[in-house]
């Protein structure tokens, strides 16, 4: 018998009633199922209820019922724990979201038996160093890490360190740091370059730079990139759309890429390019 995750977006009525109806047949199957303690309230499953510092340890198969914003957290739950996360697509067209809610019992049970590709998604990992020296708070992510402005109406200048070497100031609403899973989310309406998702690099990308310089950088998935608070306007962190840290003048974050990585379920089929050409209406001619 396996383990498994659930996760969902449970202002969903139809992910709801999706993931009730899989668990409980999961569950008469002799299977063991872990979700977090409000969403078992939700699906009104008390004895799946799992604290989250166990949920997903020794774990089977983690499964996303929702949308990309459902994947990206079902991702952090399982973050190192080695777990292959399958995602069911309860809404528009998503990126992560591979499988359709009818799918979803024949993907389970073939992603169990080992007959489905999982890829290996490289992560981020982003940790704060504060003015003083001290360091507050570490963090993985999917898609991105993002240090951004918190005042409307206001640039913040960011220095850039690229492997110990200063590489320029920034004047910006924010710079982007994202793999090549992220590469189609904030990057993309940034202005970044689209990435293959398996590939291994860095994009650092500015929002809306006031500079000459507004390239977005490729750069070796081994680069260290450190992003300083240089001016005395305050900014924002955040990790795959998550508010985690408020920052200060001489605050610094330090980007690297992490050292697990994500474990995606797939069909086998040319998944991400067959989303691009459905997300910017490519046809064939």
């Amino acid at each position: 018998m396996s383990t498994l995750v659930f996760s969902l977006r449970s202002e969903s009525p139809e992910a709801v009633a999706l993931c009730n109806r899989v668990i409980s047949g999961l569950l008469l199957k002799g299977h063991q199922v872990q979700v977090l303690p409000e969403e078992a309230d939700v699906l009104t499953l008390p004895d799946v209820a799992t604290d989250i510092s166990e949920l997903g340890v020794n774990a089977d198969l983690a499964v996303s019922v929702g949308g990309d914003g459902t994947m990206l957290r079902t991702f952090d739950l399982v973050a190192g724990k080695n777990v292959p996360v399958l995602g069911v697509n309860m809404g528009r067209l998503g990126y992560l979201t591979e499988f359709e809610p009818d799918q979803i019992d024949t993907a389970i049970t073939s992603a169990l038996s080992g007959s489905l590709p999982i890829e290996q998604r490289m992560m981020v990992a982003g940790k704060l160093i504060r003015s003083d020296g001290s360091e507050s708070g570490f963090w993985l992510g999917l898609n991105e890490v993002i240090v951004e402005k918190r005042d409307q109406g206001h640039t913040v200048r960011l220095e850039v360190m690229l492997d110990g070497n200063h590489f320029a100031t920034y004047a910006a609403d924010g710079l982007i740091v994202s793999t090549p899973t992220g590469s189609t989310a904030y990057n993309l309406s940034a202005r970044g370059a689209v990435v293959a998702p398996t590939h291994l690099s860095l994009q650092l990308t500015p929002v809306a730079p006031h500079m000459l310089f507004d390239r977005s950088l490729i750069l070796v998935p081994e680069t260290e990139i450190k992003i300083c608070v240089a001016g005395n306007r305050a900014a924002n962190l955040s990790v795959d759309g998550r508010n985690v840290a408020n920052l200060q003048e001489g605050d610094t974050i330090v980007v690297t890429q992490a050292t697990t990585f994500a474990l995606l379920v797939t069909s086998g089929g040319s998944g991400f390019h067959q989303v691009l050409k459905q997300k910017f209406g490519l046809k064939d001619s």
